[in-house]
């Protein structure tokens, strides 16, 4: 089997050196370039042509977010595996939307990078069991925001005295609108959510956790 040829880039010399010892003792791997920044890998992966990366995100000069972008804009296909201690959510979500094929922690048992990068070469994308759950939460809590921003406030307290079978009339009294009002922010929530009645409206908006 052909080696796996990397490029390791990490501004802490000590961990990067100790890294690539690692890959070195294992017969999968041939690290054949280094950087300590973003700018510097741009370069070095310009020249190494590696199968994969393994790319920090909290560097100097350029950050890994920026040079995995970077990365990107060039090669839309080049294997890059996010190795940080960051289990920022920002960083999670913005590693995976700017492309990053794969992320993992830093504390990540040997045996389990190895595998991990062998995934990553063969096509695969891969996150570090930590940081799973709390992409699975941020991805929640974004779809979440955009339900929210479907409905206006007024239409959601509506959509609240619906969910307790308030009336047309009950609803006007609480809100201190019209019930011509009511009806038309009644009409206005069921063409935004895509429903026919007011029970579809109010079993949909519980599915969206809206209540």
């Amino acid at each position: 089997m052909n080696r796996v040829r990397i490029v390791v880039v990490d501004d802490h010399a000590l961990f990067r050196r100790g890294l690539i010892s690692l890959l070195e003792e294992m017969p999968e791997f041939h690290v054949v370039g280094e950087a300590a920044n973003g700018q510097e890998a741009l370069t070095v992966i310009e020249r190494a042509r590696p199968d994969i990366i393994l790319l920090d995100i909290n560097m100097p000069v350029l950050d890994g977010l920026q040079t995995l972008a970077a990365i990107r804009k060039k090669d839309s296909a080049q294997k890059v595996l996010m190795l940080t201690i960051s289990q920022n959510d920002d960083d999670l979500i913005g590693a995976i939307v700017a492309g990053a094929n794969g992320y993992v922690l830093k504390n990540a048992e040997p045996e389990m990078l190895k595998n991990t990068i062998l995934q990553v070469y063969s096509g695969n994308s891969v996150l570090s069991p930590e940081v799973t759950a709390r992409v699975l939460q941020a991805v929640r809590r974004s779809q979440n925001d955009r339900n929210r921003g479907l409905l206006s406030e007024r239409e959601i307290e509506v959509l609240k005295c619906l969910a307790r079978g308030q009336t047309t009339a009950q609803i006007a009294s609480v809100l201190f609108i019209s019930e011509n009002t009511v009806k038309t922010h009644i009409r206005h929530i069921l063409e935004k959510m895509e429903v026919n009645n007011r029970a579809e409206a109010v079993a949909k908006a519980a599915q969206m956790d809206l209540l």
